[in-house]
């Protein structure tokens, strides 16, 4: 039987008939044609170039289906069956392992060839292959006798065994697909992804980034490029790991927090928001936390919202990873309180809740403590009027703008700079 675009060394009267989809229909199908006594029923997924086919079973054994395992699966892919004595039973047979007798050699075994690896769906062309986002080579053979799994390996499926029946369900992403089964025990290890530090004017941008690099040396930096967005795309240029955990200038790395976080390899393509502590009002959630971005898509990136990162799919991770100290002076506490207002008042962000939304808007535009807490008040009120004032919101992205918003606005008021 044709599972794959194999081609097999098989004896020259061989026969060939397209896979139907299971073993026992194809077996029905070779069955009903066959003019023997037995037929053999082999598959091109598997190499015969030691294997025996003058085999014959003793007498007593003459009534059982012969199934020699496919490598390490028992529920291999080659069978010796008995044509009068299946017929007998075909009726009554939902599962092939339903037979009353079923003879399993696992000496031999028959190897299969080796399932090929691609980049991604699109490309797969045969029954399995492998997907896989670092270099392992995992000893496993799937069962095509039933309904064919995804195989995911790892903690977060870094290694990814995929049918090509997938393709049927898949919509953005591999847990789109009913039939997945984990194998958490084997010894997969994904390196750890990149930490960039990104500054710009931060007053304690070279203090948050010791402490920093104090506890992860590996960590690297992007200074001074000016605006959010091609900032985060310098971080992702340096990066050498396909996703890149940012920590901010403005923040400092909660003392708990190891990067030790892996993405979900069966998500679509996705941004992880770790929880931020708000140090002047107490709140906590995404703003201020360390983000880690898929490179791909801040690379790809050409258009994008008021908030670049939920612009693109992203997964929240409720830990906190970083203490926001951004109120270091009027104008830096004013300029983060407003930025993110004018994104809560906006609502601009996808996916937002309502309730969380106003929640966390009273709080910001009503309580502040600690240093500059006036200008964080300030700078708040001020987003939520601007977000209403139907002016363009995308000015929020650009530093030059908010300084000259913020002086035109204050220009009595002594700034630090």
């Amino acid at each position: 039987m044709q599972v794959t675009d194999n081609t097999v060394d098989l004896p020259a009267h061989t026969r060939y008939t397209r896979w139907n989809g299971t073993h026992l229909d194809t077996i029905r199908r070779c069955v009903n044609r066959a003019r023997t006594e037995y037929v053999w029923i082999v598959a091109d997924c598997c190499d015969y170039s030691d294997f025996d086919f003058t085999w014959q079973p003793v007498p007593w054994e003459a009534d059982q289906i012969h199934c020699w395992a496919s490598g390490n699966q028992q529920f291999g892919d080659t069978f010796l069956v008995p044509v009068k004595a299946f017929k007998k039973q075909e009726a009554e047979l939902k599962l092939l392992e339903w037979y009353e007798h079923i003879n399993w050699h696992n000496d031999p075994y028959i190897p299969r060839y080796k399932w090929p690896t691609v980049q991604s769906l699109d490309e797969q062309t045969s029954l399995y292959a492998w997907h896989k986002h670092v270099d392992a080579d995992i000893d496993y053979e799937p069962s095509l006798w039933k309904k064919r799994n995804l195989h995911a390996f790892g903690k977060n499926g870094s290694v990814l065994l995929v049918p090509r029946d997938c393709k049927q369900h898949f919509l953005t992403q591999y847990y789109d697909y009913p039939y997945i089964l984990r194998h958490t025990e084997q010894d997969v290890r994904e390196k750890p992804q990149d930490i960039v530090f990104v500054s710009y004017d931060e007053i304690n941008a070279d203090l948050n980034y010791e402490i920093l690099k104090k506890r992860f040396p590996r960590a690297k930096r992007v200074h001074g490029v000016e605006g959010m967005v091609p900032a985060l795309k310098e971080a992702c240029k340096i990066s050498d790991t396909d996703h890149v955990f940012v920590v901010f200038a403005k923040t400092q790395l909660h003392e708990d927090f190891d990067f030790s976080f892996l993405p979900d390899r069966l998500k679509e393509p996705s941004h992880y928001l770790f929880h931020g502590l708000n140090m002047s009002n107490g709140l906590q959630y995404g703003t201020l936390g360390v983000t880690m971005y898929n490179c791909k898509l801040v690379l790809d990136a050409t258009t994008w919202g008021v908030d670049f990162t939920t612009s693109f799919p992203v997964q929240v991770v409720p830990v906190i990873s970083a203490y926001g100290y951004f109120a270091e002076d009027e104008y830096r506490a004013w300029r983060t309180a407003f930025r993110e207002c004018v994104k809560l008042q906006s609502k601009c962000i996808d996916n937002q809740v309502d309730i969380e939304t106003e929640y966390r808007l009273k709080v910001w535009t009503s309580h502040a403590e600690g240093p500059y807490s006036e200008w964080v008040l300030k700078g708040a009120q001020d987003g939520v009027e601007y977000a209403d004032s139907g002016d363009d919101l995308m000015n929020v992205l650009d530093w030059h703008w908010l300084r000259r918003y913020y002086d035109a606005k204050y220009s009595s008021k002594q700034l630090t700079t």
